[in-house]
């Protein structure tokens, strides 16, 4: 495992840590948009730019990126608690419909 990677597991280490912190302290606004920075910096660098920008620019994924990147808006416009089940949502269907991806991040993140 190289140190990208390593960096990459770590961010989302964090990115988990503080969306649980941001959800048990009634929906943070600040906890959460940490989480949404660390998520996303890890799955780039799990992934690299090419692959993350395929996922999100897909036509099957348009709806998932639609509805992750509104979670975000509305996170930062101080609506969190709509932000964040649009974020889950958007993030269901942008795993659900490619299992080859997923499959390649659960393979990167194998020790």
């Amino acid at each position: 495992m190289n140190e990208k990677t390593k960096v990459g597991i770590g961010l989302l280490g964090c990115g988990a840590f503080f969306a649980f912190l941001g959800i048990v302290l009634f929906f943070d606004k600040g906890l959460l948009a940490l989480s949404n920075i660390f998520c996303f910096s890890g799955v780039v660098l799990l992934l690299g730019w090419q692959s993350a920008c395929q996922l999100l620019m897909n036509k099957k994924n348009y709806k998932g990126s639609i509805c992750f990147i509104l979670g975000i808006f509305s996170i930062l416009l101080r609506w969190p608690i709509v932000g964040f089940i649009l974020e889950i949502y958007g993030t269901y269907v942008l795993f659900r419909v490619n299992y080859a991806l997923r499959n390649q991040i659960c393979a990167k993140l194998r020790l």
